[in-house]
């Protein structure tokens, strides 16, 4: 788990052709979950705009310089497209971002943090949960970071949770609940689906996170 050198034991399936993906296929949790994350975000960048707190040090390693220009939906969609990890990694992702912000409640979820939370989350989320995944070398691919960055950021958020990576069948449940309540406690807004995604894994260059202050590492392109 700790390092992206070594390959999934398992061959995994190739990566679809760009005319594959139906955007209304995609399993309606991720659309939930990136709202939820997308709101916390919202207020806790307004709380800083404000001066009304401060972000903490203790997700610093996942800061960036500024926040990507790909929104939080299309990031999550990305991640599922290409990574064809199964949607509980995404519940399981979820918890994993939620005890660290109840763990160290002097940090927040920002604009600045939240898509690297997201991806490593979603990538250790993908170890425990599912027989064949891609190594880290892929998804920081899919992330828009480099393989040694991701590495690291695997490390920090395993020593951020003192390795509490297990969720028991009734912690996920209650994840569950809680992102459908979310979804029914918007003002009876309906969520729309899914928009288009990107065509191929090389063309969206606004992905790239490139510049992390925590990080001097080579870019890997995504163009």
């Amino acid at each position: 788990m700790l390092t992206g050198g070594s390959e999934q034991l398992h061959q995994p399936r190739l990566l679809p052709e760009p005319n594959q993906h139906d955007p209304s296929t995609t399993p309606r949790v991720l659309t939930i979950l990136s709202h939820v994350l997308e709101k916390l975000v919202t207020r806790n960048d307004d709380l800083l705009r404000h001066g009304g707190g401060s972000a903490g040090k203790t997700l610093s390693a996942f800061d960036g310089v500024r926040a990507p220009a790909i929104s939080l939906e299309k990031y999550v969609e990305r991640i599922y497209k290409y990574t064809g990890c199964s949607p509980s990694c995404f519940v399981v992702g979820f918890v994993y971002i939620d005890r660290l912000v109840h763990k160290y409640p002097g940090s927040l979820l920002v604009s600045l943090n939240v898509h690297r939370l997201l991806v490593t989350s979603v990538m250790v989320a993908s170890k425990i949960l599912d027989d064949v995944h891609y190594n880290n070398a892929f998804y920081a691919r899919v992330g828009g970071v480099s393989n040694v960055e991701l590495n690291k950021l695997e490390l920090e958020l395993l020593f951020l949770l003192d390795f509490g990576v297990c969720v028991s069948s009734r912690v996920f449940e209650t994840y569950c609940q809680h992102l459908e309540k979310e979804m029914l406690s918007c003002n009876g807004a309906t969520i729309d689906r899914p928009s288009a995604i990107i065509n191929s894994i090389d063309d969206v260059t606004e992905i790239s996170m490139e510049d992390n202050t925590q990080s001097s590492s080579t870019s890997t392109p995504l163009d």
